[in-house]
């Protein structure tokens, strides 16, 4: 990559917006560019940063807050400053992206007591329609995920479509029976499973014939 470049494309108003460019050989591997190294790019803005957040290439995020001046913090998926863990909508948001539940993901029930969570979610698997009699518009999948508060948020314990406490108490003794003991298995509708196909009923299977002379 060449001519590292980095632009303020906006004025400065309550945010500051970079933009940074570059020429790259696209790939092109014969030319020698095989490693990485770090490189910078500097942006002169009109006025002091002072306490705006900084966006670069319209995604990455980053602020004041919590940082070490002139530093700036990185800000996350769940932004800057991230739900605290506990029996919440967001903080429940925070568990689907810990586990990389898939886009559109709705929570079908949650059981919580701040310290530990069990997470039953489901998404749709077919087409976008309006005729909700049609099987099709209304199949989904689903899954159940069992947490564990840390200071970073949920952390993921175990997945399963049992029901009741055996598999997450197998894999975390600690997990309260009062969260999972009256849990229904999942329907095998939501969580399917697929074993390999079986042998053939002849397979292995060796015929004799005898003759009389």
């Amino acid at each position: 990559m060449r001519k590292l470049k980095a632009v303020l494309t906006d004025p400065m108003a309550d945010l500051v917006r970079v933009q940074i460019t570059f020429t790259s050989p696209s790939g092109d591997r014969a030319s020698g560019c095989t490693k990485e190294s770090t490189a910078t790019a500097k942006v002169r803005l009109p006025m002091p940063l002072g306490d705006r957040d900084v966006i670069v290439d319209n995604y990455t995020r980053f602020t004041a807050d919590g940082a070490k001046p002139p530093g700036l913090r990185l800000c996350g998926k769940l932004g800057c400053t991230p739900p605290a863990t506990g029996c919440t909508a967001a903080s429940y948001d925070q568990a689907l992206m810990a586990v990389d539940a898939p886009e559109h993901t709705y929570r079908d029930s949650e059981k919580c007591d701040g310290k530990w969570l069990v997470l039953d979610f489901s998404w749709r698997t077919g087409p976008a329609c309006g005729d909700s009699t049609d099987p099709a518009c209304s199949s989904r999948l689903g899954d159940r995920w069992f947490f564990r508060a840390r200071n970073t948020g949920w952390a993921p314990v175990v997945r399963t479509s049992a029901g009741g406490c055996r598999d997450v108490q197998r894999a975390e003794p600690a997990f309260p029976a009062s969260l999972c003991a009256l849990l229904a298995p999942l329907s095998p509708s939501l969580h399917p499973s697929f074993p390999p196909p079986s042998a053939s009923p002849t397979a292995g299977v060796r015929s004799t014939a005898t003759t009389t002379p």
